[in-house]
């Protein structure tokens, strides 16, 4: 059965979080170390001993925490499958075989000696604070309110600039006498982008849309720019139909064509290459730069809404980066790979 993922129901709402997940260690390693100072400073008695308990106390926090979340992102799958109460147990005793790993490899290298290891105390504070992440995880997921995410996803859609409407009206008025049959394709195209743009967008989508919905706004900007617009597609490395962000390309698009295809006089290539690296699908698009680009700095907003709209999908676990180079302005973006099979 197809299904597709929504900010409306969050993985981790459901079952045990992605420990593969940047945010899921981040959030773990902040909890972990801000526990362990909290206790170092209880314990301390004497100021001046502060820093060699606490450095004490770190190392043998720290290992632990590294290790579990090593091997929990290696099981992820695995515990994915599992029913939830299943999954917490498997969870705790992991934990529990790492904190006892690193404490032998501890006292075997010397770094402890065997009397303070105390394994017993180890393996409770480490079931305590694994069983207090996962409550934490699923309070949090529990707090986060869809609406708001939903609000916030519809205020971001309905800020993606609508100049290109001015613009593509004006290149069918260009062509409405000359050409009425193409003329009519290009108000169809337009109602068509428009019905994409009111839609909710709160669900992830085929990739094949989102080709569709570039290609038809391509078309439209060329009623403008004629053959000036070059578009280089590369999709040998690309999935049959991941599921991406919707209205992921076509902002990114109009980026390209706005700052680096209008201003200039002589026609230029936008470059898209989308690919599978491993749990994650990477987009590369890449414009020239035009020398005399009058629409300053207003590209900032397009790609601040595409950055915003991947947090809202993914967290941490998307990444969007951008640069100058050998003339080209670059967007990369990496977000977790999805497909209708999961």
């Amino acid at each position: 059965m197809d299904t597709l993922q929504s900010i409306r129901e969050n993985p981790a709402a459901s079952g045990l979080p992605d420990f593969r997940a940047p945010a899921v260690w981040l959030q773990a390693l902040l909890a972990g170390n801000c526990a362990a100072i909290l206790y170092a400073l209880a314990a301390n008695r004497e100021w001046r001993r502060l820093g060699a308990e606490l450095m004490a106390v770190l190392l043998r926090v720290e290992p632990v925490l590294l290790v579990s979340l090593v091997v929990l992102a290696v099981a992820a799958e695995w515990l994915a499958r599992l029913p939830l109460r299943h999954g917490r147990l498997f969870v705790l005793l992991l934990t529990l075989l790492a904190a006892a790993a690193v404490q032998g490899t501890l006292v075997a290298q010397q770094m402890i000696a065997a009397e303070e290891a105390g394994l017993g105390r180890a393996a409770l504070w480490t079931a305590v604070g694994t069983l207090g992440l996962l409550a934490w995880f699923e309070l949090r997921v529990r707090a986060q309110s869809p609406a708001l995410a939903e609000a916030r996803l519809l205020a971001l859609t309905a800020r993606i600039r609508p100049h290109f409407l001015f613009n593509a009206l004006n290149g069918i008025l260009g062509v409405i006498r000359s050409d009425p049959r193409r003329a009519e394709t290009a108000l169809e195209e337009l109602a068509d982008l428009f019905r994409i743009l009111m839609r909710e967008n709160a669900e992830l989508v085929p990739l094949s849309e989102e080709i569709a919905v570039a290609r038809q706004y391509l078309n439209l900007e060329r009623l403008r720019l004629g053959e000036r617009i070059r578009v280089e597609w590369d999709m040998t490395e690309c999935p049959p139909d991941p599921l991406v962000p919707p209205l992921m390309l076509q902002p990114l698009l109009e980026n390209a064509v706005y700052h680096g295809i209008e201003p200039a006089t002589e026609a230029g290539e936008i470059r898209i290459r989308l690919e599978r690296r491993g749990r994650y699908m990477r987009l590369e698009l890449s414009n020239p730069v035009a020398t005399a680009d009058r629409h300053g700095q207003g590209n900032q907003m397009a790609l601040a809404n595409i950055r915003e709209r991947l947090l809202l999908f993914f967290e941490l676990d998307a990444m969007m980066t951008t640069g100058i180079a050998a003339g080209r302005f670059h967007v990369t973006i990496e977000f977790p790979y999805r497909s209708r099979a999961e």
